[in-house]
């Protein structure tokens, strides 16, 4: 699974282009299902096309055609359907297309106009339930990203493979390394493992802090622009060593204990969720209270007129987003005036959708929730940075 950030986020939001096609689709990831994957794509393509010739009557066939060859071409890849996430979501204009397996389970949409639709993916973004896991070992560093259904491993190619990989350019003899064998003899899983034991010496501690040195390094990047918790999962002895090292500041206290390689995908979600639910639960509910507190005092709203505006000029520092319901209209950054229209159009957008998207690249927090669990029993509410001067 490849990972979408907020410069993703920002890229998709900002192209600049006169016809963007947005598809979502769900996806199964093994059974006979899967091969319901590929006739939902085609059935989305048929839509897009119609949106297209109802919305762009001026558009020639072929026009059409060069904008959605990218998606149609996925439909011959053999390869591409062997492997699927819970999600998969196309953008594509007439000089770009971006492809992304998801870990979310997606209604199937399409939207023609002159923006990507991103609101499908705001639950990726959410305060509310997107985390990482990061499965440490001596043998092996991987990265997953999880939400309340899935649990994924990140293909990333900056982090070290293993203690080995990281600390590659040091003397041998310095890495005081013990050997055995993991899996079964003569197996492909059969490798080198290194332990230390519970109870590692000062020099092999050192040496631990300059493997997790680097991995903290090596997730840095990817890692620098984002606010959701990251769970480490490796055994209880190596939990106080990476947090010397760590400087990624939502790392939470507590994480998954025992070594990583031994757990299944299934055991490292239920046990990473678990974790997480009360940290998620805690804090929105906390922003549910200050919300109520805030409203009165001019540094709270739920009008889609005043919210809109202020999440574009990054005055929102929590928003509750409603999922289930679609505002329409459009917005002038320029102006800051709002137009709210009865439905959707080529030309327009949802609104909702807009405000969280800005909020998000602002460096505030989304809850991306039902519209009953919204505050004020409304489509949104926002909590400002600061007082909104009237």
């Amino acid at each position: 699974m490849t990972l979408i950030s907020k410069s993703d986020l920002q890229e998709l939001l900002e192209k600049p282009q006169e016809h963007c096609v947005s598809i979502f689709i769900p996806t199964h990831r093994a059974g006979p299902e899967i091969q319901e994957n590929r006739i939902r794509l085609k059935n989305q393509l048929k839509e897009a096309r119609k949106q297209l010739l109802v919305a762009k009557p001026e558009l020639r066939q072929p026009e059409i055609d060069d904008l959605l060859e990218p998606a149609e071409e996925l439909l011959l890849d053999e390869h591409f359907w062997e492997r699927q996430s819970d999600g998969l979501a196309l953008f594509l204009t007439e000089d770009f297309s971006r492809i992304d397996q998801l870990p979310l389970h997606f209604d199937e949409l399409v939207v023609a106009g002159r923006q990507f639709h991103l609101k499908p993916l705001l639950p990726l973004f959410s305060g509310d339930g997107r985390f990482y896991v990061l499965a440490l070992s001596q043998n092996e560093v991987r990265l997953l990203q999880g939400t309340s259904n899935s649990l994924d491993e990140i293909d990333y190619e900056g982090l070290p493979a293993s203690m080995a990989d990281a600390l590659r350019e040091e003397d041998p003899e310095r890495q005081v390394q013990f050997h055995t064998a993991t899996g079964a003899p003569g197996t492909a899983r059969e490798r080198a493992a290194i332990f230390y034991g519970q109870n590692p010496t000062q020099e092999k501690k050192e040496t631990l802090l300059r493997y997790f040195q680097e991995v903290d390094e090596g997730l840095h990047p990817l890692l620098r622009n984002e606010s959701a918790p990251l769970l480490l999962a490796s055994v209880e002895y190596l939990f106080p060593i990476y947090e010397e090292a760590n400087t990624y500041p939502h790392l939470l206290d507590r994480g998954i204990t025992g070594n990583p390689e031994a757990l299944s995908p299934e055991e490292l979600h239920a046990r990473a969720w678990q974790i997480a639910v009360p940290y998620f639960m805690q804090a929105q509910q906390e922003a549910t209270r200050r919300y109520y507190e805030l409203a009165g005092r001019g540094q709270a709203s739920g009008a889609v007129e005043e919210v809109v505006p202020a999440a574009y000029y990054g005055r929102v520092d929590t928003l509750f987003v409603a999922t289930d319901r679609q505002r329409w209209g459009t917005f002038n950054g320029e102006t800051g005036r709002v137009r709210l229209e009865p439905g959707p159009t080529f030309d327009n957008d949802d609104l909702l959708s807009l405000t969280a998207v800005q909020t998000l690249l602002n460096g505030g927090t989304v809850y991306a929730v039902k519209a009953e669990t919204v505050p004020g029993d409304d489509e949104l509410a926002a909590l400002f940075r600061y007082e909104l001067a009237s």
